[in-house]
């Protein structure tokens, strides 16, 4: 087993009596349905549907005070917790950030359950999250039996799973869960009540209007930059992102892409040929006629 403590992550705390309810009214995840011990993925978007950040959310037992941590992007935590205060209004809750960090632990089970541990609800592959102090992270790695490895080999495994990161793998403010798998990551509850941006996220499910989507692709020896454009031919039909170990992720319009596989023409990022791990993602399914 191995593990890796994330210095891209950090943790933002929402607690009172009217917490979940609050949270609940705001981001894509169900709360209702959140309990200690476990962790949903999550985000809060703008009005018009796009992610302002994603994270993972967990509840905190009792006996540690309660409320809701979230586990996000640290160069988001503190525009995330100015977001959540600007609507909480007369809601009895606190926003704070916390002095917590991530390790990931994956390819095995934990030997021990640490406080503030979680499977990761988007790819049972990612493994544990477990909130922690830096200076804790190699005895926490000892006390679950783990590796402590770089963060770049779980950025790596991360790739090879094909699990968008913000940043890097799309923008935010300029994505919709849709096109960052979000609906197929767990990200997103279609039962739940309202949410900001829930009437735009639903319409794109009930329509099947996403056109773009990340996927994941096979590369030779040499990455290409993230950012430059995927080339079918000599015309754009996605852009790059994060890549390793010859595995990468691309945000690509699929119908676009779906075109230039029919037409035999071979996909390029910054020169370099790549290709798609699933060919069939890029498919749109044709809508069957109604009885």
């Amino acid at each position: 087993m191995k593990s890796a403590f994330l210095p891209d992550r950090s943790v933002v705390k929402v607690a009172g009596e009217d917490a979940r309810n609050f949270l609940n009214g705001l981001i894509t995840t169900d709360v209702d349905r959140l309990k200690p011990g476990q962790g949903r993925f999550g985000a809060l978007l703008t009005p018009q549907g796009k992610i302002i950040a994603d994270f993972l959310i967990t509840e905190v037992p009792a006996g540690h005070g309660g409320g809701f941590l979230i586990d996000c992007p640290k160069a988001l935590a503190d525009s995330l917790a100015t977001k959540l205060k600007f609507y909480k209004l007369r809601a009895k809750v606190t926003v704070e950030n916390l002095d917590l960090g991530v390790l990931a632990a994956w390819d095995g089970q934990p030997a021990a359950q640490p406080d503030l541990a979680f499977a990761d609800p988007r790819n049972g592959e990612l493994g544990t999250r477990i909130l922690i102090p830096e200076d804790l992270k190699q005895k926490l790695s000892d006390l679950i039996g783990a590796e402590l490895v770089d963060a770049a080999d779980y950025e790596a495994h991360r790739i090879a799973l094909g699990v968008p990161r913000g940043g890097l793998d799309f923008m935010y403010s300029d994505a919709f869960p849709h096109e960052t798998n979000m609906d197929r990551l767990a990200g997103v509850d279609f039962d739940k009540g309202c949410y900001v941006g829930q009437e735009v996220v639903s319409r794109m499910q009930h329509r099947g209007t996403a056109r773009t989507r990340s996927v994941k692709v096979l590369l030779d020896d040499v990455s290409p930059e993230v950012g430059v454009s995927v080339m079918a031919g000599d015309k754009p039909v996605g852009t790059m992102g994060s890549s390793a170990q010859g595995k990468g992720i691309a945000l690509v319009r699929i119908d676009r892409v779906a075109d230039a596989l029919d037409a035999g023409q071979p996909l390029t990022a910054g020169g370099l040929a790549l290709t798609l791990a699933e060919p069939e993602i890029v498919r749109i399914p044709a809508k069957q006629p109604i009885a």
